[in-house]
């Protein structure tokens, strides 16, 4: 697990008060919402807010592109990674 990626499940598990989850129990490869995480829209909003906090990436709530973000803790990581990167 890179640096990056235990930052992001730690921020999720913090940011969404996830408190009986450990990071190494999020799979990296796992939808985040429905089904695997199992979250919904307003742990959407939440995260989107700690990400922006934290790694001061924007993202616009109703993009396509957004959704693919979100789809999985690698999606986030790549995402983060090319903001980086910028």
């Amino acid at each position: 697990m890179s640096q990056l990626e235990l930052e992001i499940k730690e921020l999720i598990i913090a940011s969404l008060a996830l408190e009986d989850i450990a990071p190494q129990d999020i799979d990296s490869t796992q939808p985040l919402f429905v089904d695997g995480l199992g979250l919904d829209s307003i742990d959407a909003l939440e995260l989107g807010l700690a990400l922006q906090k934290k790694y001061g990436v924007s993202m616009n709530a109703d993009s396509e592109q957004t959704r693919k973000h979100f789809s999985s803790v690698n999606a986030l990581v790549n995402f983060v990674s090319a903001h980086r990167a910028q």
